[in-house]
């Protein structure tokens, strides 16, 4: 299984790059610019652009969840249609299910640019780098699949596309996911039924805001971790969209299904900036026109198997409660309200502004 090297050394170096980039000023104009420029003349790059050829290239796209997942199945769809389309010049190597490391190493890999990791799943995280992606994560804060597409088509999809690069990824395109719910071996009700309650969530500044507003107490972990964690009872519930409560099995430890609909989001099919840049033009473009198919290929199948996932985790024994969200929503909000920076207010104010249902 191959691994992540020296996870000390890629912290360093992706810290170095977003510095360099917000010196720079972000943007598309990154500090890896020269570098790339001069890697892509070595590797003939004006020639390949000349011609519409593409040089080889071999990327690795790393993902925390299952070879069942949706996610999985688009990174297999990725590796299909670019190594078809190039003749086999660009390849692709796929690590699931947290193979290459946690999310936040294998981000820090692909912001150092080194070629151990190049394409991630990833979005909230990106907050250890750029704050404000952090709103990624507001709970409550898109109300509904129309909701999330204004959101994501206008200017907040922009302007946290922009932040993205300035971190050092570029966004091939946004990811949508089912509503979070949470799970539990304890019938939950109301947010008084949350007090004590040991709960896994991500590495999440908003998420665990969220929860202790609501009196549970939030332990960030790997999503690898969850399941054996709730055998042994080291946490007494998590959360996460249907799918990644499926995949990862947790009906065969967790009894109830809580309908909190508590956050929708999102996450980016993103590749190292640094890797990008020194590719040729007709790479870059062959890797953005199969990365789209790729994510309109997965958002069928992720709406096809949302359809279905309610009644398949009921015939594995799981139990849904229908809830009050109103009172989880006033709790959440008003608890993470507190712990938002004044740049991230003024993106969520624009994300509520964008309903269409409130328009």
């Amino acid at each position: 299984m191959r691994k992540i090297q020296k996870i000390a050394a890629l912290v360093m170096a992706a810290a170095l790059a977003v510095g360099s980039l917000t010196a720079c000023g972000g943007g598309s104009s990154t500090a890896s610019t020269t570098a790339a420029a001069a890697a892509n003349d070595a590797a003939g790059g004006d020639a390949a652009a000349a011609d519409g050829e593409v040089e080889e290239i071999n990327l690795v796209f790393s993902h925390i969840n299952a070879e069942t997942h949706t996610w999985h199945k688009m990174a297999l769809k990725f590796k299909e249609l670019i190594e078809e389309k190039s003749g086999g010049k660009i390849t692709v190597t796929i690590y699931p299910n947290n193979q290459l490391g946690s999310e936040i190493e294998t981000v820090q890999s692909a912001i150092a640019g080194m070629g151990d990791c190049d394409i991630v799943l990833t979005g909230e995280s990106m907050q250890t780098y750029v704050e404000e992606l952090g709103i990624i994560g507001m709970p409550y804060a898109i109300t509904s699949d129309e909701h999330m597409e204004a959101v994501l088509n206008g200017e907040v999809g922009k302007e946290l596309e922009d932040l993205m690069l300035s971190a050092g990824l570029r966004v091939l395109g946004p990811i949508r996911r089912g509503p979070r719910e949470i799970t539990s071996n304890k019938l939950i009700k109301t947010p008084d039924d949350l007090q004590g309650f040991i709960i896994r969530t991500p590495e999440s500044t908003m998420t665990m805001a969220a929860f202790e507003a609501m009196g549970a107490k939030p332990t960030p972990m790997a999503f690898s971790e969850i399941f054996t964690s709730l055998q042994q009872g080291v946490i007494h519930g998590q959360e996460n969209p249907l799918a990644n409560i499926y995949d990862a099995s947790l009906y065969e430890v967790q009894d109830y299904v809580i309908k909190t609909d508590h956050l929708r989001a999102w996450v980016y099919f993103a590749i190292s900036e640094a890797r990008y840049s020194s590719f040729s033009p007709a790479a870059q473009a062959m890797i953005q026109e199969c990365a789209t198919e790729a994510i309109d290929y997965e958002h069928e199948l992720f709406l096809e198997e949302e359809a279905n996932l309610q009644s398949t985790l009921e015939e594995k024994g799981m139990e849904f409660i229908d809830v009050d969200q109103e009172p989880f929503k006033e709790k959440a909000v008003a608890g993470v309200l507190e712990v938002l920076t004044d740049r991230q207010k003024e993106i969520y104010e624009k994300m509520v502004a964008a309903d269409p249902a409130a328009n």
